[in-house]
């Protein structure tokens, strides 16, 4: 027999997959299945898939076919945001971070900054900002102060 048949198809590796010890430290914290049936995908590949859209910028019906159909990763990617999972998410790696860096896992000192920007005719909130003579929006950044 051909050695290429007697070998088993093997996924395709990602740089953005998740990697064992990650995977083991965010599992527990992902929404369980609703009451009924159960689950059909892995959640970590959703989790790949939806890395793997976050580093490479590409379209979602644009995903390798190594990784589940575009819809059912969009779903989760769409839905997360309303049940909270992405805010538990953030805060967990956040700390795990803080932590390996010997700091106290809540944040207790930040850096903040704001930016003037002229807008468009579009009606919306709009400042004056007398400093820099623009009328336009102001947006702010609060940054966690990590050194």
């Amino acid at each position: 027999m051909n050695q290429q048949k007697k070998r088993k198809k093997r996924k395709k590796r990602y740089s953005s997959n998740l990697s064992d010890g990650t995977w083991r430290y965010l599992k527990p914290h992902l929404p369980v299945s609703a009451v009924g049936r159960p689950r059909e995908l892995s959640m970590r590949q959703v989790g790949n898939a939806i890395l793997y859209v976050l580093k490479t910028g590409c379209q979602w019906r644009q995903l390798p076919r190594e990784f589940l159909v575009w819809s059912s990763v969009y779903y989760y990617f769409y839905r997360w945001p309303y049940n909270g999972t992405w805010k538990r998410l953030h805060h967990l790696l956040r700390s795990r971070l803080r932590e390996k860096c010997g700091r106290h896992k809540q944040p207790t000192a930040g850096c903040l900054d704001s930016q003037s920007v002229k807008c468009s005719a579009v009606p919306g909130q709009r400042v004056f900002d007398a400093g820099k003579k623009i009328n336009g929006c102001k947006r702010h950044i609060l940054i966690d102060a990590l050194d």
